[in-house]
């Protein structure tokens, strides 16, 4: 009876699949990282207070903004190359000597701009310790080896290890954080227990797996590093376009205000993280079916866009209405400016999703090329628009630059299709 009804309902084939397994335990990463990140606001709100949640969370931003030059792309390619090398054992403990002697150098020259940076100019001024105790998540990320376990299809330690990790980090804000002064401390500690979790799973990949550890090979780190040029370049422009709103606020504004505008911004990148992982779940299936039959590929592309559109309105709908139950339950108090900026932001998610269809084109067709001038257009243009209404109208302002730069990358990557690939466009939206 059962062997017939896993013939007619086969979930196991489906549970068994390794790519459905890599993608169940990022999102289980990722929204475990949301879930912690929730519950960490309104515990540092209440022990260090608004000024200093805005002044972390800034420090955070520029550390996250480093992370891109430390990851360098790798986090894209060196998946691919694991997976192609995963039964030789030698080809792999090269390779993963490589890549993460390549992060660490990495890390290591993003921490010293820091310091040159603090030390040297004296820029940061408000939250220069907190941004040099911040410098431990660099060498964090650099010894995250989320990628190796991509390419190996063994997601399931990696996932369980990021969890315990984070839950760690809430610990520590419950046992050791009470006060502003305190505030250097929050994120060393998500650095430092990062750092621990990852060093062990280093110990597994050297013990368990087989990969030996040897000296770096510069001549190879280097080829690595030039080939992931256009992917870093790619990264740190969407990063800026998407993060940098934080960075550029904090130039006219500081304590309350920047504090408040965190709370709100932090709550709509959670949100905004839905076109996204939708784009990571249809993208192989797309591919697939982009080169067998560009017809059933229109077609399926045209079902999820309707839904991601039905389920992007559905939230920037619920945000903006419960957006005072929201603060209220993140601050523990009724802070009037975040709940507006939040209310102002709640369009974002939806108008993230409008993109999802061009950019699935864009990634089908592999057009990195236009994918990579697209996001240095959005970043040039948000600067630009970011500065001048932030200078001009305060974070109000700000949240309207955020809101048009959604718009206008929309228009980039649908312009840039007409110019290019007509035939797709026409085919997707016909």
């Amino acid at each position: 009876m059962f062997e017939k009804l896993n013939q007619l309902l086969p979930f196991g084939n489906y549970i068994r699949n390794k790519s459905l397994q890599n993608f169940l335990f990022l999102a289980v990463i990722q929204s475990s990282n949301v879930l912690i990140s929730i519950i960490s606001m309104p515990l540092l709100i209440q022990s260090i207070g608004v000024d200093q949640f805005g002044l972390v969370n800034l420090a955070l931003s520029v550390i996250v903004l480093l992370n891109i030059l430390v990851g360098f792309g790798y986090n894209l390619s060196a998946p691919r190359v694991v997976a192609v090398n995963q039964n030789d054992k030698e080809a792999l403990s090269h390779l993963v000597s490589n890549i993460f002697s390549g992060k660490l150098l990495l890390a290591l020259i993003a921490s010293i701009l820091i310091l040159v940076g603090v030390f040297g100019f004296n820029l940061f001024q408000e939250y220069q310790m907190i941004l040099v105790f911040s410098a431990l998540l660099l060498f964090s990320e650099a010894s995250l080896p989320l990628w190796f376990f991509q390419g190996m299809e063994k997601m399931k330690l990696i996932s369980i290890a990021n969890i315990f990790s984070k839950l760690l980090f809430l610990m520590g804000i419950v046992l050791f954080i009470h006060s502003p002064e305190q505030s250097q401390w929050v994120n060393f500690m998500m650095g430092f227990f990062g750092l621990g979790i990852n060093l062990l799973l280093l110990g597994y990949i050297h013990s368990f797996l087989g990969i030996r550890f040897y000296r770096p090979e510069f001549s190879a780190i280097w080829l690595s590093i030039k080939s992931n040029v256009l992917l870093f370049f790619s990264n740190l422009a969407s990063h800026i376009s998407i993060n940098g709103g934080l960075i550029i606020l904090s130039f006219f504004y500081s304590g309350e205000i920047l504090g408040m505008y965190s709370l709100a911004e932090r709550v709509v990148m959670v949100v905004r993280l839905f076109p996204a992982l939708i784009i990571q779940a249809v993208f192989p299936n797309s591919a697939k079916l982009y080169k067998e039959d560009l017809l059933a590929f229109f077609l399926f592309l045209k079902r999820v866009y309707k839904r991601v559109l039905i389920g992007g309105a559905l939230i920037s709908s619920l945000t903006f209405f419960l957006a005072p139950w929201i603060i209220r339950v993140l601050s523990r108090s009724d802070l009037e400016e975040s709940i507006l900026f939040l209310q102002l932001l709640a369009i974002v998610p939806f108008l993230a999703c409008l993109n999802v269809g061009n950019i699935t084109l864009l990634l089908v067709a592999d057009l990195k090329k236009l994918l990579f001038r697209a996001s240095w257009m959005m970043c040039v243009y948000m600067i630009l628009a970011a500065s001048i209404l932030t200078a001009s109208f305060g974070a109000v302002g700000l949240c309207f630059a955020i809101i048009s730069t959604e718009v206008m990358v929309f228009l980039i990557c649908l312009g840039l299709l007409y110019q290019h690939k007509r035939d797709l466009l026409r085919g997707f939206y016909s």
